[in-house]
C-alpha cells in the first residue's frame, strides 16, 4: 500500500533507489513539488569539492556538511536556484556542477554557489540512507 499522489505532493517522504544511477550521472525526482537532483559524483568531482578554499566561496560551507558521512559520492540538493527560483541545469557551467541559464549563477559539484547573482548554495533537503543503495527524502 503506497500513498496516493496527493499525499506524496503534500510532503510524504519518498524513497529513491540509487542502483541505476551511474557514476557521473544525475537524476531529478520531485518531492513536495520541488525538483531534487541526486548526483552520483565521480572521484574527481569529490576531490574538487573537498579541495575548494572555503574563503573563496560566497556562502562558505565544506563539502562534508553537504553530504552524508561515508556516502561522499552522493549529492542530494533541491534544484531551485537561490537567486530567483529558476531550475538550474546539471553538469553545466565552469565548475562541473549546476548552471542557471536565466541569470548565470554557477554552482559546483557540491551545489555551492561559485559565481553569479545567487546569494546562497543550493539547499540540501532532509534525507537519510535507508540502505547503501536507497535513500528516503523527507
Amino acid at each position: 500500500m503506497n500513498p496516493d499522489a496527493a499525499t506524496i505532493a503534500a510532503g510524504a517522504p519518498i524513497e529513491v533507489d540509487l542502483t541505476p544511477i551511474a557514476e557521473g550521472q544525475d537524476i531529478k525526482v520531485f518531492w513536495r513539488g520541488k525538483p531534487i537532483y541526486i548526483s552520483h559524483r565521480t572521484k574527481k568531482q569529490i576531490e574538487e569539492a573537498q579541495n575548494v578554499q572555503l574563503s573563496s566561496l560566497p556562502d562558505p560551507q565544506p563539502d562534508s556538511a553537504r553530504v552524508k558521512a561515508g556516502h561522499d559520492q552522493w549529492l542530494v540538493v533541491i534544484g531551485i536556484c537561490t537567486h530567483l527560483g529558476c531550475i538550474p541545469i546539471a553538469h553545466e557551467g565552469n565548475y562541473d556542477g549546476f548552471f542557471c541559464p536565466c541569470h548565470g549563477s554557477q554552482y559546483d559539484s557540491s551545489g555551492r554557489i561559485r559565481q553569479g547573482p545567487a546569494p546562497a548554495n543550493l539547499a540540501v533537503p532532509p534525507y537519510t540512507f535507508v540502505s547503501d543503495t536507497k535513500i528516503q527524502i523527507g
